[in-house]
């Protein structure tokens, strides 16, 4: 917002702030109170976090193929209207909270192209990161392979470390003083 966009007539009411946020502190204390008491971890394999990524990707995938088809879940408008929801597919992607299997909407003709997690993806965005920054600072892909399995209880197999963002190899071999096979920085 700028200066431009404020007038002496439109007061910023800091009651609506304050208000959004005690209930967005309200929430979250509810959603961590309740897992704590069912005895859900907060972390880790099927623990809250994952469970939270898991529906806001999918809640998130089925936006987008509302907004690609043009109409609701049910909607009869959809109804012999040429290109329609057909199923979804599940799908494991790796994410900062470790791997999370989600659903994948389709569509009849194939021409649904999801924004949020593509076709083909494996991984979302910072976990390539990770990778290039732990193969940066030296370790082997085998290192950084037992690393994610132990955080993020994933098993990434060490090809897949090789193949960064775009696909291409680059795993080139090159060797530690020690004599162990060293990981060059963006594999």
């Amino acid at each position: 917002m700028t200066s431009e966009n404020v007038s002496e007539s439109d007061p910023v009411e800091p009651t609506k702030a304050a208000s959004a946020r005690a209930v967005d502190d309200q929430l979250i204390d509810e959603l961590v109170g309740r897992a704590q008491s069912e005895g859900l971890q907060l972390t880790g394999e099927g623990g809250l976090l994952q469970q939270l990524t898991k529906r806001l990707l999918e809640s998130a995938l089925e936006g987008e193929i509302t907004d690609h088809l043009g109409y609701d879940k049910h909607d009869t408008a959809g109804k012999n209207g040429g290109n329609s929801r057909n199923g979804k597919r599940s799908k494991t992607v790796l994410t900062d909270v470790g791997p999370v299997e989600i659903t994948v909407p389709r569509d009849r003709d194939g021409s649904f192209e999801p924004k949020i997690v593509k076709k083909r993806q494996k991984r979302l965005t910072g976990v390539d990161e990770m990778v290039i920054s732990l193969a940066a600072k030296g370790l082997t892909t085998g290192e950084v392979q037992a690393h994610l399995a132990e955080v993020y209880g994933a098993d990434v197999s060490r090809q897949t470390i090789c193949h960064q963002g775009d696909g291409t190899a680059r795993c080139a071999s090159s060797t530690r003083s020690d004599g162990s096979a060293r990981s060059p920085p963006g594999c």
